[in-house]
């Protein structure tokens, strides 16, 4: 549990960069996410709010959540095979280790996340 704490504190203070403009719901020790509450029409549908990315310390490993995926799919060819290895689904990464190189692709998909949101107007 310690290496997982240790995983989620040092991915946290990379988000945490991104506050503000995102706002969190949740700034727990084991659970942190970023929101942008802001009126917004997404393809047709009003939202209050959007959320960009989170990260969850689970059993045995840090749940990291990016949404930008979702809004742009193409983004997904900016990962790193490293990180590409540990997405699970769409937009959820399973990390057990956390490395330097690893560390680097996280805060390059935050800021092409970011840069993405912003060109949108999403925040």
């Amino acid at each position: 549990m310690i290496e997982l704490q240790a995983i989620f504190t040092t991915i946290r203070k990379e988000m945490a960069v991104y506050q503000p403009p995102f706002q969190p719901k949740h700034d727990l020790e084991i659970d942190y996410d970023l929101w942008s509450f802001k009126d917004l029409v997404i393809e047709g549908r009003k939202y209050k709010e959007v959320y960009f990315a989170g990260i969850v310390i689970r059993k045995d490993y840090v749940g990291f959540y990016y949404m930008p995926v979702y809004a742009e799919p193409k983004i997904k060819a900016l990962f790193k095979p490293e990180l590409l290895k540990l997405l699970k689904g769409k937009s959820c990464f399973h990390i057990k280790k956390l490395d330097e190189a690893l560390l680097r692709q996280i805060q390059e998909a935050l800021e092409a996340g970011f840069k993405q949101y912003k060109e949108r107007g999403w925040v």
